[in-house]
């Protein structure tokens, strides 16, 4: 499976989201508004707006990014390594500058570069590309697929690989981790937390660990796939 890939030419990234403003009542009116009309299609009968503003982080329109974790596979004299650099912090604009810079250098070394995340396609990929923009910044050529055919799009999605053409099937890295005895990265926290270790605790540094197993989890999935062996290591370099 998937034998034809080149893997140190696969960059697998993860991304960690949070609501704009730590609580409801810190948002603007305008969006106030816009938060009541866009949870509706979500909240039961009985909730509020506020009491399901939580889930705001997952949506890139009242959402914003505080960390992406990007590594790939490095095979060096000791065998395979995974190299991973983290782009994180208050300031959206500042760290997603940063990351572009570092994806059109690690695209300029392999014109054949893909991006490879859990539920990718529906969520990372989008998700990064619609900050981008809100930013005020220049979309990047490897996700700008707007008009592309799909054989022409860069990105792989280890969960919708897992579907064989299920359509339906949901299965999560946490899921599949454990499955394929792959060490789990959610020893610590997991996506329900981040908002609270981010607002509340202020632990940035908690935060970019867990994106960081998480990207690197991505890759050791993949290798699953492909019946390699797992990479032993994980360590911190620049593109």
């Amino acid at each position: 499976m998937l034998n034809h890939l080149n893997l140190e030419h696969v960059l697998f990234l993860d991304v960690e989201t949070v609501p704009q403003t730590a609580s409801y009542n810190e948002l603007p009116e305008r969006m106030k508004t816009l938060w009541e009309k866009k949870s509706t299609y979500f909240r039961k009968e009985n909730q509020t707006a506020e009491e399901v503003y939580e889930r705001a982080g997952i949506l890139a329109e009242f959402g914003k990014i505080i960390c992406i974790s990007a590594g790939y596979i490095h095979s060096g004299e000791k065998g395979r390594t995974f190299r991973v650099k983290s782009f994180y912090g208050d300031d959206e604009k500042l760290l997603l500058t940063q990351f572009c810079a570092s994806l059109h250098a690690f695209y300029a070394k392999r014109k054949n570069a893909q991006l490879c995340a859990h539920n990718g396609k529906e969520f990372d990929f989008p998700y990064i590309a619609r900050r981008i923009l809100v930013n005020g910044l220049p979309l990047p050529d490897m996700l700008d697929v707007a008009g592309r055919k799909p054989w022409e799009v860069p990105f792989l999605d280890t969960m919708e690989l897992w579907k064989f053409g299920d359509y339906k099937h949901f299965c999560s890295l946490d899921l599949l981790t454990t499955i394929f005895d792959i060490p789990t990265p959610k020893d610590d926290i997991d996506g329900s937390r981040v908002a609270a270790v981010y607002y509340e605790e202020k632990n940035m540094a908690r935060i970019v660990q867990y994106c960081e197993k998480d990207a690197m989890a991505v890759a050791q999935l993949l290798l699953r796939y492909r019946g390699e062996p797992l990479l032993p290591d994980m360590e911190r370099a620049g593109e």
